[in-house]
């Protein structure tokens, strides 16, 4: 059984986060955990963002297809961890 979880890091959140999003939903089914980290204050929020996914068991392939779409969106370096 193996376990996929991608971690990828938007330099321009405002910039990528739509392109981002509409993939998100599209894999939404497959994805187990989705955790998203930014700086935040009350006058100002980071441009940058960290997302890590925690995708399906056995999610293998599914995985390499929404790294490989991710790959496409500018501004976003991505890490991978298979157990």
């Amino acid at each position: 059984m193996a376990k996929t979880i991608l971690g990828f890091v938007l330099h321009d959140r405002v910039k990528s986060a739509s392109k981002v999003q509409e993939l998100l939903t599209r894999y939404g089914c497959k994805i187990n955990t989705r955790l998203g980290l930014h700086v935040a204050s009350e006058d100002s929020c980071s441009k940058q963002g960290l997302i890590l996914l925690e995708f399906i068991d056995n999610a293998d392939k599914i995985a390499e297809d929404f790294e490989k779409e991710l790959k496409g969106i500018a501004d976003v370096d991505i890490q991978k961890m298979v157990f």
